[in-house]
């Protein structure tokens, strides 16, 4: 016969399997595109016209409504879930990568940043600033037949594009920003790279900015230019 102590221990652990099944559970209509099994988190969407869109997010239980994110259905570039304390707080935030067009010479990616509430069960949204934007205010650049020039600060990078052996008429007028936009997380910081591209077919380097958390948003920390070699 069950004691009324191994009773309690084998209900506790019935209950927390069907709790946990139901945080699991398939949302009808909806389709789980990521998981985080470790820490309790599933991206839910509907496929319309070929686009992932109407966006859940079921955050250790409790559901958040994203119905105006847009992401790709190629499994190659399935959103991504990450789950680190990027701000120095001691608490963990939430960033999700939505991929929202993709092909040669093309990546169109956005970043979500909720803050996790001290790790409890609420996410509050944070803004991140646009890469394009940071890049508008703090990036000079020149272009011609035979170098490219990047200004950032008081740092000037000049870049030999002669062995690329570009036509003339390819070349653009100025280096065009945005057709890559590749955001991650390196040692804990919020990261985004941005390719320059001078020709239809031509890249001269990216433009690499860190985030910070400042002033209940995230900005940029730092702005650098990588050349391709």
């Amino acid at each position: 016969m069950f004691s009324i102590k191994t009773y309690i221990v084998l209900m506790a652990v019935i209950f927390l399997m069907i709790h946990s099944n139901n945080e699991q559970a398939e949302i009808e209509g909806y389709e789980i595109v990521s998981r985080n099994e470790k820490v309790n988190i599933t991206l839910y969407a509907k496929k319309i016209n070929g686009l992932f869109m109407d966006f859940k997010i079921n955050f250790k239980g409790r559901i958040y409504l994203k119905p105006f994110w847009i992401s790709e259905t190629n499994p190659t570039y399935a959103p991504q879930i990450i789950y680190k304390d990027i701000n120095k707080d001691q608490n963990p935030e939430l960033l999700i990568i939505l991929t929202k067009g993709y092909g040669t010479g093309l990546l169109w990616e956005d970043v979500y940043v909720f803050e996790t509430m001290n790790n409890r069960f609420n996410l509050s949204e944070e803004i991140v600033d646009n890469p394009l934007a940071i890049i508008h205010k703090n990036v000079k650049t020149k272009i011609n037949a035979e170098k490219a020039e990047v200004i950032v600060g008081d740092k000037k990078c000049t870049v030999d594009i002669t062995p690329l052996e570009i036509k003339l008429e390819n070349i653009f007028d100025d280096i065009s920003f945005g057709s890559i936009i590749d955001y991650e997380v390196r040692n804990n910081q919020l990261t985004v790279s941005v390719a320059g591209q001078i020709s239809p077919a031509s890249f001269a380097g990216s433009i690499i900015i860190v985030y910070e958390h400042r002033d209940k948003m995230y900005q940029a920390k730092s702005v650098e230019f990588i050349p391709y070699k």
